[in-house]
């Protein structure tokens, strides 16, 4: 029986979606939940930051 140990919480996929649709609620003017620096305006870097530190107020429901 061979086991495979995941390294992250989701799929690469997941993570696509999850930061793309944070991105475009940014980009609509949601308030961002982080300090970013002033010179980082793209809302995919910023998406990007919040996912790294946890913040992303989504879920995925995995069947």
């Amino acid at each position: 029986m061979v086991t495979y140990m995941t390294t992250s919480k989701y799929t690469r996929f997941e993570k696509a979606r999850i930061i793309g649709a944070r991105a475009l609620q940014i980009s609509y003017g949601a308030p961002v939940l982080t300090d970013y620096p002033e010179d980082m305006l793209d809302p995919i870097d910023i998406a990007m930051l919040e996912f790294d530190q946890d913040l992303i107020p989504i879920s995925v429901v995995k069947n």
